[in-house]
């Protein structure tokens, strides 16, 4: 810890780095305990009102959760997203259904050419016309994965982005006013380190690990609709098959890319 007469941020803003440091972590994932209070105080040479700050701001956050009179720890996963694809239900709909408060945020909307990753995941020149989508999906108020699409311009024509805020849901759109219904999709999985704006999002610090979901949906034809980017916070996200058994005292909301 630096010392307090030199430092350039409240104390407890340090024991938070730390705390963030410690979970995002290979030694902790969730539902372990963290060092106790005293623990904390004793090996960063502060006092115990200090590290309780920083961990009730942590809590407040969602970052961390008390457990009763068994101390602090790493939030259990909220969200179990299936790998396999489950066109007939998206988002919102699962979210309800398991009992949960589900929220969606349209963070960007904007039309751009194809770079060539994107390009050669659509099937598409690089440079065409697609239109990109941003949003923000969250869980009982709690951010949990920052979604962009992208959808070549041409089979999407005057949607705007009025269209997702207060109409439908986009795969619901894309079926009902485009006649672009998913068959199938291509998906992969991943880890990555979040950027300074993923990391703003999910409330996560720049560089920390993330669950990264890539997936390409095609219609009926096989021509691909949309491909997708789904960064997910590490803490409150799995990916389970669905023949896998459900992890003991997690919340089952089961989620998938789709609708919203």
């Amino acid at each position: 810890m630096a010392d307090p007469g030199n430092a350039r941020k409240p104390i407890y803003v340090e024991v938070q780095d730390f705390l963030l440091d410690l979970i995002n972590g290979p030694d902790y994932g969730p539902g372990d305990r963290i060092p106790s209070e005293r623990a904390l105080a004793d090996t960063l040479g502060i006092n115990r009102m200090t590290v309780r700050k920083a961990i009730d701001r942590l809590v407040d956050r969602h970052v961390l959760e008390r457990n009763g009179t068994s101390g602090t720890r790493v939030p259990l996963v909220q969200v179990t997203r299936p790998v396999e694809l489950r066109p007939s239900l998206g988002i919102t709909r699962l979210v309800r259904h398991a009992g949960a408060n589900p929220g969606t945020r349209l963070l960007h909307f904007a039309e751009e050419p194809a770079n060539e990753s994107v390009a050669r995941r659509l099937a598409v020149p690089t440079g065409t016309t697609l239109v990109m989508v941003r949003r923000l999906r969250s869980v009982n108020d709690e951010p949990f994965c920052l979604e962009t699409s992208y959808l070549p311009a041409e089979r999407v024509p005057r949607l705007v982005a009025e269209d997702l805020i207060a109409g439908p849901s986009l795969h619901d759109l894309l079926r009902e006013r485009y006649g672009l219904a998913i068959a199938m999709d291509e998906r992969e999985i991943s880890v990555g380190t979040a950027t300074e704006m993923e990391a703003r999002q999910l409330a996560l610090k720049p560089g920390s690990p993330t669950l990264v979901l890539r997936l390409v949906a095609h219609d009926a034809e096989g021509r691909p609709i949309e491909y997708m980017k789904s960064v997910n916070h590490p803490n409150h996200v799995v990916f389970r098959s669905s023949g896998a058994p459900q992890a003991e005292h997690a919340p089952e909301t089961h989620l998938e890319q789709g609708d919203d």
